[in-house]
């Protein structure tokens, strides 16, 4: 199945205390540009992280929004500075007994002592990370299932439009085949009408009216390009049918139906070939502009 490149999706995870939050947004660019936006202490995962989107995404510009959060508020844990706190207490001690005091006795002087600079550190504990690493991609995989989903949807819808225009491309190009030989027999009753009055009584040679007429049939004949067009109508089915990144290539495919169509409209110097030109061209831009959003 064919998919757009604009999407998005979200994949969330929790475990023992920990919240692992991914979210996925794409729209249209010639090439895969993936930006993974994550805190500076989790980019050990984001190579992991890039090599399993390149395996599901093909080309976009697809931003990254990665968000980590500890629930249960046990990510920290508070360390005493032992050797600094009994050099306060020595020092305590050498104070007070200057004046007789004593106060290691005195309830309460842990927590006063607790107040001095650096005496305890807040720290963050220690993380695993393997099995950080496996919660961020098992978020990444439920965010890109959701992306991918909208992404089929929406390249479903882009696909039925395409055919659709294709089939009204299909029905132009036969009436262009149905008008050509009325162009040459209208060129050659021209011909003999204005041979006619120029000659007035004098024979006409049918020879060279045919010959003429041959030779203009010739000119403005347009089979070859019609046939083309129409295997370029059968190959635009085939690869809408095959799914998959066939972006790029439709890509190519339409300049051909641009070129064969531009063809048709320089040979055929009729009114009513042009008009059909201009509508089968218009249709043509139509399906290029919805090939751009395809992956």
């Amino acid at each position: 199945m064919v998919r757009s490149m604009t999407g998005y999706g979200r994949g969330e995870v929790v475990d023992n205390g920990v919240s692992v939050t991914v979210e996925l947004r794409a729209v249209n660019n010639r090439y895969l540009d993936c930006t993974i936006k994550m805190p500076r202490a989790y980019l050990f995962v984001e190579d992991a992280m890039k090599e399993r989107l390149q395996a599901k995404v093909g080309r976009g510009k697809v931003d990254v929004y990665v968000n980590i959060a500890h629930t249960a508020g046990d990510d920290t844990v508070v360390t005493v500075n032992t050797a600094l706190a009994k050099s306060y207490i020595d020092a305590l001690k050498e104070l007070y007994e200057l004046d007789g005091g004593n106060y290691i006795k005195k309830s309460g002087y842990a927590a006063d002592l607790a107040k001095f600079p650096d005496v305890l550190t807040v720290e963050k504990k220690e993380e695993d990370q393997e099995r950080l690493k496996e919660l961020l991609l098992e978020a990444l995989e439920t965010a890109l299932a959701g992306f991918n989903d909208m992404r089929e949807t929406e390249g479903a819808k882009l696909a039925q439009d395409i055919l659709s225009r294709g089939e009204t491309i299909e029905a132009l190009v036969g009436k262009v085949e149905e008008r050509a030989p009325g162009i040459v027999a209208d060129y050659r009753a021209r011909l003999t009408a204005r041979m006619s009055e120029v000659l007035q009584n004098t024979q006409i040679d049918e020879g060279r009216i045919l010959t003429e007429a041959a030779i203009y049939a010739d000119k403005v004949a347009v089979d070859e390009e019609t046939v083309r067009l129409r295997s370029h109508l059968s190959q635009l089915r085939e690869m809408l049918g095959q799914g998959g990144g066939v972006g790029r290539k439709l890509d190519f495919l339409i300049q051909e139906f641009n070129r064969e169509a531009n063809t048709i409209g320089s040979k055929c110097n009729d009114i009513e070939t042009s008009r059909i030109v201009v509508d089968i061209k218009a249709e043509i831009e139509k399906i290029r502009e919805q090939i751009q959003n395809l992956e």
